[in-house]
């Protein structure tokens, strides 16, 4: 055993707050990626943050803290440059309940036909996915915690159902603990010892345009279109994958984008293209998030999800509770591996 070393795979933002929130509390970590920190799906997140006004889905309880969880973080880390611009949606983009408003023209003064009636959520915010995780990363590091970049896991070192460590490009990194939050890959890893796990790889498309800096001040939601705008001008515009399968058929979908925000906000003619990315999310089978330790198995801790963004603060403070004291969060109890068995 190495000295109650604990060892999380996969340095999205998922696992960064977890190795930030793990650090520092008397327990060696050990963060390690196949690539550089959110360079995964991470990277391709449209990174809007919100919380349910109200839920009965059984990760209710976490995503109601999403947001307070990340004022706080916010708090410890001032850098993080979250921008609390609220949303606005409308023609059915959000079918559940919110608050309402007649003024979206104000709010979105750019808009060429601003909707009657909107639903307003002047608490959601968002914030750049990757800098964010290399924040965390880095106050990770400055609490003792140890980054290896370049280092694929390949599989879990077991026996008898109990975890001790996992097998990496770069030889064996020995654990007490080890934490799942690779996305899609902890289904392999979790595979290679038995466990399934019900994610598939969920991909959507993320534009970036360059515009006008001022043209949209919220967060612009509709079936046809969502945006938000950078202080620089840079327009982060995410739409559904329709299949795509090389870099003409990106591009394509890319200027279709393009054009509708062309088409939907004054000033915004002369938009271009800066790049378009496909983000293979991992999407357990219900939608809700898996975080815990699965049944019959010891040493090891999973995390994966979707809305990964919006969770990350929240899901990384609870579940690194959870592993350092070994009491279960009641906010996570609607979120365990077991539910599928």
């Amino acid at each position: 055993m190495a000295d109650r070393s604990i060892v999380v795979v996969g340095a999205g933002i998922i696992g960064a707050s977890l190795a930030y929130h793990l650090a520092g509390r008397g327990r060696p970590v050990t963060l390690i990626d196949a690539g550089l920190p959110g360079s995964g799906a991470t990277r391709a997140s449209f990174a809007w943050i919100g919380r349910p006004l109200a839920s009965d889905l059984p990760s209710a309880p976490l995503r109601y803290l999403a947001l307070d969880e990340y004022r706080r973080l916010e708090t410890e880390l001032p850098e993080l440059s979250i921008r609390w611009s609220g949303s606005l949606s409308w023609d059915g983009f959000d079918e559940t309940p919110g608050p309402r408003t007649d003024d979206a023209g104000a709010l979105e003064p750019h808009l060429l036909h601003p909707p009657v009636v909107a639903i307003h959520r002047p608490e959601d915010a968002a914030f750049d996915p990757v800098a964010a995780t290399d924040l965390l990363v880095a106050a990770a590091r400055d609490r003792g915690a140890r980054l290896l970049t370049g280092t694929l896991a390949t599989a879990l070192d077991h026996q008898a159902g109990t975890v001790s460590g996992v097998q990496t490009t770069a030889g064996v990194v020995p654990a007490e603990t080890v934490v799942l939050a690779a996305g899609t890959g902890t289904v392999a890893l979790c595979s290679g010892i038995g466990i399934t796990l019900p994610v598939e790889p969920s991909p959507a498309v993320l534009v970036r345009l360059r515009a006008a800096p001022g043209l949209v001040r919220t967060i612009v939601a509709t079936p046809s279109l969502e945006v938000r705008q950078l202080d620089d001008g840079t327009v982060l515009a995410p739409t559904a994958y329709s299949g795509e399968t090389d870099q003409a058929a990106l591009l394509g979908t890319a200027r279709r984008v393009r054009d509708r925000f062309a088409a939907s906000f004054t000033g915004a003619g002369g938009t271009k293209v800066v790049s378009v990315e496909i983000g293979w999310r991992p999407m357990p089978a219900d939608g809700e998030p898996i975080i815990g330790r699965p049944a019959g198995t010891r040493g090891l801790y999973v995390a994966v999800m979707h809305s990964a963004i919006t969770l990350a603060a929240a899901a990384g403070r609870l579940a690194a509770t959870e592993i350092l004291t070994g009491l279960p969060a009641p906010e996570l109890a609607g979120c365990r591996p077991d539910r599928f068995h």
